[in-house]
């Protein structure tokens, strides 16, 4: 049950990202209203990183900046620990 809740989770966070990601970069390039930086960062924060590093480079979006360049792959890898770690220590 708790798997299926957190398959579940992972897969709308990352759908969520992704389409926020894409979402900034339609307001980027018509000059309207746009996704604060740090909710973008914070998505991938909560799990979606790889739905914000798709986003990033499918809408070519944020990756020149540093804080995502370097930021959203870091958080990546550091939930790939972290998940890493749970599955050894947990099972």
């Amino acid at each position: 049950m708790i798997l299926k809740t957190a398959v579940i989770y992972l897969l709308a966070i990352n759908f969520t990202a992704f389409l926020c990601y894409g979402a900034d970069k339609r307001k980027a390039k018509r000059g309207k209203w746009r996704i604060p930086e740090r909710t973008l960062i914070l998505l991938a924060a909560a799990g979606g990183s790889i739905g914000a590093l798709a986003g990033m480079y499918i809408f070519h979006h944020k990756t020149v900046k540093p804080a995502f360049r370097f930021g959203v792959p870091l958080i990546l890898i550091l939930q790939g620990v972290c998940a890493a770690l749970a599955y050894i220590y947990l099972r």
